[in-house]
């Protein structure tokens, strides 16, 4: 048995790849490997975490199965009609979710980072909105006193958030300057058409929050935001917020309003985080089919493209059907290269695995296979800001978590498995020889159809372990996330 000693500390922060499809593996059945995890902070004289994991017999050979959409780089599988005998003599062509062909990365708002090319053009642009202040291109104020021009709560030239400001529309313009200024001032103008500073304050409804809502940061502290489109599945909802015209100004007024409450909260300060991370959820999406939907996305995607520049930090697509080919195809002549090298794709199977990249597991919502949930009685003990391990069971293994309680206390445990279809079992064995080993949790065959999370606690009067189990009987790979806490009580 191998033992090795470490920290025991929160996932770590660098974007991981993707684990690849999990191919049976030869097992050693006397093999056994074992980590020892000290606990951090408050943890570190109470407790004592052990990491066991162990093969069980050889996994069974699982039919193969054709997955929709694969995470990435995927492929679809259309419904088969039957060939034609033209059709045998042809060669068979993939249709693949588009990818970006070039990673996109957040560039650097500080001046000493620029290029002298790029300064140069910051500098030209700053001249050229000087003189539009003066001249009041953008405001109807009086020649004697110009008005200030603010646009997100940052006033023009007043200080470095303004270069944050200007950095912005350069970069979606390529940094040509004439172009960036037609740009800031249509968008000023806009501004003003669309009264945005009283929409801030308007009371719209809150009929479309679990369409559009923000929860946690991913691992560089950009805000999350997620887009549930299957919400719209729900024709009164659908109809309430697309049926004609004017409830689709309403809800492009809505999403305007929710983005700039939004980028209010941002810091443009150069250095801090003015760009926010997307999720979109296409699972049980209405559909391109939808004429109403297609003509609202449209409409927003041009108005959010035209006046709210590099904004977007990541736009990640997950559980991605196969009619977003089409829609992809649609909408794609609409947006710039620069935007859609921002795009990740991921397909039902890949969906939490993808996010993980950006995004750790506490942060992530319950549904989308993190531990992220609202504060409420159901889960008053874990909050986005508790760390989680994570574990990969591998095919046909046990993981064993061993809580070496070394106080009085009472432990307080969460975990899941993306998926499960695993065994969990939980149990304290107490360090004396006369004690009794209490069953908390007899071996339980949880399948999907499971809550996604479980959640115990157990009081230690006498010192000893607590033991988590998870026994993968599959052939394929397994994420375990945990975390626990330690609470004192009194006799």
């Amino acid at each position: 048995m191998a033992e090795t000693e470490h920290t025991h500390q929160p996932p770590l922060t660098a974007e991981e790849d993707i684990l690849p499809p999990p191919s049976p593996e030869p097992l050693l059945a006397s093999v056994e490997v074992e980590s020892v995890v000290e606990a951090v902070e408050e943890h570190h004289s109470v407790v004592t975490v052990v990491e066991k994991e162990a093969p069980l017999t050889e996994p069974p050979q699982e039919p193969t199965t054709t997955t929709l959409v694969e995470a990435q780089h995927v492929s679809l599988t259309l419904p088969e009609k039957e060939p034609t005998e033209s059709d045998k003599s042809k060669p068979v062509e993939e249709k693949k979710i588009p990818q970006s062909l070039i990673s996109f990365k957040e560039e650097s708002n500080k001046v000493s980072d620029l290029s002298d090319s790029e300064v140069k053009a910051l500098e030209e642009l700053k001249f050229l909105v000087q003189e539009a202040i003066k001249d009041q291109t953008f405001t109807t104020g009086t020649a004697d006193l110009p008005q200030e021009v603010s646009i997100w709560g940052v006033p023009l030239l007043k200080d470095d958030r303004s270069d944050v400001i200007l950095l912005k529309f350069l970069r979606a313009r390529d940094f040509k300057v004439k172009e960036s200024f037609a740009m800031l001032k249509n968008t000023i103008l806009w501004r003003k058409e669309f009264n945005i500073e009283e929409l801030v304050d308007e009371i719209l409804g809150d009929d479309l929050e679990k369409v559009v809502f923000m929860d946690g940061h991913d691992k560089e502290g950009h805000p999350v935001c997620y887009n549930v489109y299957g919400e719209f599945q729900n024709k009164e909802l659908y109809n309430k917020t697309f049926g004609d015209e004017e409830k689709r100004n309403k809800f492009l007024r809505w999403r305007i309003q929710f983005l700039e409450r939004s980028i209010r909260k941002l810091d443009f300060s150069p250095g801090g985080i003015n760009t926010i991370f997307q999720v979109s959820d296409l699972k049980n999406s209405p559909g391109p089919g939808k004429r109403e939907l297609r003509i609202a996305t449209r409409q927003a995607l041009q108005l959010l493209q035209d006046n709210y520049p590099e904004f977007v930090a990541k736009q990640v697509f997950i559980n991605v059907p196969w009619w977003y080919l089409a829609f992809y195809t649609m909408i794609s002549p609409f947006m710039t290269q620069r935007t859609k090298s921002k795009f990740v794709f991921a397909g039902p199977s890949k969906t939490a695995e993808t996010l993980y990249k950006y995004i750790t597991p506490e942060q992530v919502p319950v549904q989308y296979g993190g531990l992220s949930v609202d504060y409420c009685e159901c889960n008053p003990e874990f909050t986005s800001n508790d760390p989680v391990t994570e574990i990969i069971v591998k095919p046909a293994t046990k993981q064993t978590v061993e809580i070496i309680v070394n106080e009085k206390c009472i432990i307080v445990w969460e975990l899941r498995v993306l998926g499960w279809e695993v065994t969990y079992s939980a149990e304290y064995v107490p360090n004396t020889d006369s004690g009794y080993t209490v069953n908390i949790q007899k071996p339980r065959k949880m399948t999907t159809a499971d809550e996604p999370v479980v959640s115990s606690s157990f009081k230690i009067v006498e010192l000893g372990k607590i033991l988590l189990t998870i026994d993968n009987p599959t052939s394929k790979k397994k994420k375990l996330l945990y975390r626990f806490k330690d609470k004192p009580y009194s006799d």
